[in-house]
């Protein structure tokens, strides 16, 4: 017999007991409606094997990832060029992972994934925020007249929560319109503060990596300049610990635009974090 050892293709410190464990990773390898550059699709792979390269212990949390039980799922396996079917067998596990009386960590895969989860999410729970971390509005009524489309997914999960439950961070690219439904709605958080009037209600947090700046986040279908840093982030997500965390996703990391291995390695030092700020 064998003895190894062998890699592991799983995410480090994860429960490989899905019964036992509090939180379910769930790999989403979908961008079938990118609109810049595709790719998100070999993220949730990357990421796993970049994970090894981490530290377990998150000295702003002082926590270890071990202290979260998370179980590592895998990739649901999408069929290629067919949306709504890969949006159902999102919403299909996701809902099954709330009925086993858990929450989903989601690692995209594009920013379209966030819907079905939403959607399944809200069979749970009646009334509950977003926060959404995001370089760009996402808060068109459809993309080139197509509804299911990453630059949209922030509008429709707003009219399954109500724009009242949704508050947006590090925005800074979009339609005239995206921002008077931000200044209508008051959903643009400048200070941590911003984020209270959701304090005492269950908050799903949604990150599109290129909340990161350029710099920092190459590796993206749509970059765009002027972001966050790391440190920044990090500190929205200290101010997260106290709040009612039910579910979360990382998405839009497209590895092959950063040959350095770099943006791969900073996605998942964001999970690192994002997972200590919800268990």
């Amino acid at each position: 017999m064998l003895k190894g050892p062998f890699l592991d293709r799983n995410w480090m410190a994860q429960n490989p007991d899905y019964k036992k464990s509090n939180i379910v990773m769930l790999g989403l390898p979908f961008d079938g409606t990118v609109s810049y550059r595709s790719g998100s699709r070999f993220a949730p792979e990357r990421i796993r094997l970049a994970s090894w390269g981490l530290e377990e212990y998150s000295p702003i949390f002082d926590k270890e990832l071990a202290d979260v039980n998370f179980h590592d799922a895998g990739d649901l396996e999408f069929p290629l060029g067919n949306t709504q079917k890969s949006l159902d067998l999102i919403k299909d596990n996701v809902e099954q992972i709330y009925a086993d009386g858990k929450k989903v960590f989601g690692i995209g895969g594009e920013h379209l994934v966030t819907l079905p989860e939403i959607q399944a999410i809200s069979k749970f729970y009646k009334d509950f925020g977003i926060i959404h971390f995001d370089a760009h509005t996402d808060l068109r009524e459809e993309y080139l007249g197509e509804k299911s489309s990453h630059a949209a997914v922030i509008r429709h999960c707003s009219k399954i929560v109500g724009a009242k439950n949704l508050k947006q961070v590090g925005i800074r690219s979009g339609m005239k319109d995206e921002f008077e439904f931000m200044m209508l709605n008051n959903t643009l958080c400048q200070k941590y503060s911003d984020l209270d009037e959701l304090k005492g209600k269950k908050v799903f947090v949604t990150v599109d990596l290129d909340v990161l700046d350029t710099s920092i986040m190459p590796g993206t279908g749509t970059p765009e300049a002027g972001g966050m840093t790391f440190k920044e982030l990090d500190g929205w997500f200290e101010y997260l610990k106290d709040f009612d965390i039910i579910g979360a996703d990382v998405v839009e990391l497209s590895p092959d635009y950063d040959s350095s291995g770099a943006s791969t390695a900073v996605a998942t030092k964001v999970i690192r974090e994002l997972l200590m700020a919800m268990g």
